[in-house]
């Protein structure tokens, strides 16, 4: 049985939302009366986490004096990005914060309403290497997405990346859950393949050894808020209360 961890990817340097990211995080934004790693943070909150890794740019100080040590009995561990190098380095960098345990991995322009709670709990409890969890959703345009591709009993068989004739209209969302093989996983895609890192290299390789289970929230509440249009749309959201950062 093992711990879940939370490692909130907040690389990058927000291009998609300047000039504003020329100051501040673009996780610091508001999402109508919150900024948006509040959103983030209450997933990992509501799910149990306590012991949460956050990787960011130079304007990481500014998230740490917003988050501060985290709620009692919350460990909050922060690392600095330099500059951006992609999503491998990204986790290199948390890598002892997080490794030989379980973890949520965010990525932070992610915002969802789905609760994680049972699978986390099932995650703490599995006296064997759970897999991975991942959140679906249907979209209307799944060639922008890496896309699931189910057999006749609607299970998980394949990730596609974008493909130009989807078999299904589910994509992956960037809020996933993985056992603690996944850095031996990483090791040995990063050290295999010349080619840009991508998450869904490991994501696959738990999908044909029939070890992950998909979340399929239909048209539920997933939204990638990393342009300043999602941005608005996740605001809107949010004052309509479809979305809340608050605790229940």
């Amino acid at each position: 049985m093992g711990i879940v961890k939370g490692l909130l990817v907040a690389g990058g340097s927000g291009t998609r939302l300047t000039p504003f990211t020329s100051y501040t995080h673009k996780t610091l934004l508001p999402l109508y009366d919150r900024p948006v790693i509040d959103y983030a943070m209450k997933t990992m909150r509501e799910a149990g986490i306590k012991d949460i890794t956050i990787i960011a740019n130079e304007h990481i100080g500014q998230i740490a004096k917003h988050l501060g040590s985290g709620r009692k009995g919350e460990k909050i561990h922060y690392v600095i990005e330099d500059k951006p190098e992609g999503v491998a380095n990204a986790l290199s960098l948390a890598r002892p914060y997080i490794e030989g345990s379980r973890m949520m991995l965010y990525f932070s322009d992610n915002i969802t309403s789905w609760n994680f709670k049972d699978d986390v709990a099932g995650f703490m409890e599995s006296e064997v290497e759970p897999g991975a969890v991942f959140l679906a959703r249907e979209v209307d345009d799944p060639q922008s997405f890496g896309v699931c591709e189910l057999d006749e009993r609607g299970e998980i068989v394949d990730i596609v990346e974008k493909p130009e004739n989807p078999k299904s209209n589910l994509a992956i969302g960037g809020i996933y859950l993985f056992d603690s093989r996944f850095w031996m996983y990483l090791d040995s895609e990063t050290k295999s393949s010349d080619e840009d890192f991508s998450i869904s290299k490991i994501t696959r390789l738990y999908v044909k050894q029939g070890e992950a289970v998909i979340r399929n929230i239909g048209k539920g509440t997933w939204v990638d808020c990393g342009t300043p249009e999602t941005l608005i749309s996740a605001g809107i959201m949010a004052m309509e209360g479809t979305i809340s950062a608050r605790l229940d």
